[in-house]
């Protein structure tokens, strides 16, 4: 699936016009699709300074912050929607993360590669760590601390009370509904507070 698919896919579950919070927004690229297509603004959260720089450089507003200290400088419900595309997977504190991306919107989506897409399972009979486009590093220099299934995200939400508004997979392009646990690379959901 090209990124912009993706892109495509997750923006169109962020309403028109909301006030968004994309946490590890990279260079701004959902931020400023979100701005021109679909009429919203926000922030985005970036540690990294080349994308601090790339957002700066998009029109993007954008606070440089690690968000393993958390999101103690917004208070609940500051936004619309919380994006975690791509993010849970680097942090330390992805349960807290999780629990502050519901306080700070009235709704998140997160989006994370789906370690249980079939693909990855064989590899792992095979007794290898997979290396796929979803998952392209090698298991000793991958910038990903934990890796995750779609299933145990839907563990994780009922744990943390939170309501899952639509839950699907991306695989080339399209959306996964029927069994995307094992026939998709990325696990998506939308989920608030319960």
């Amino acid at each position: 699936m090209s990124e912009r698919q993706a892109m495509e896919s997750i923006a169109a579950l962020v309403p028109r016009g909301s006030r968004v919070l994309d946490l590890g927004c990279g260079d701004g690229a959902m931020l400023d699709y979100l701005q021109r297509e679909r009429g919203c603004s926000g922030y985005g959260i970036e540690i990294d300074d080349a994308n601090v720089l790339a957002c700066v450089k998009r029109g993007i507003n954008v606070i440089q912050l690690n968000l393993d200290e958390g999101l103690s400088m917004f208070d609940d419900s500051s936004f619309d929607v919380v994006l975690q595309v791509d993010t849970l997977q680097h942090l330390r504190n992805t349960e807290t993360m999780l629990v502050e991306t519901a306080r700070v919107g009235r709704t998140g989506i997160v989006a994370f590669p789906n370690f249980a897409h079939w693909p990855n399972r064989l590899a792992v009979m095979r007794g290898r760590m997979p290396v796929t486009r979803r998952l392209p590093y090698q298991w000793y220099d991958t910038p990903n601390i934990r890796v995750g299934t779609y299933k145990d995200f839907e563990v994780l939400a009922t744990r943390n009370r939170l309501s899952i508004l639509d839950a699907f997979g991306l695989q080339d392009g399209r959306e996964v509904r029927f069994m995307p646990n094992a026939r998709a690379s990325t696990a998506v959901f939308r989920f608030e507070r319960g």
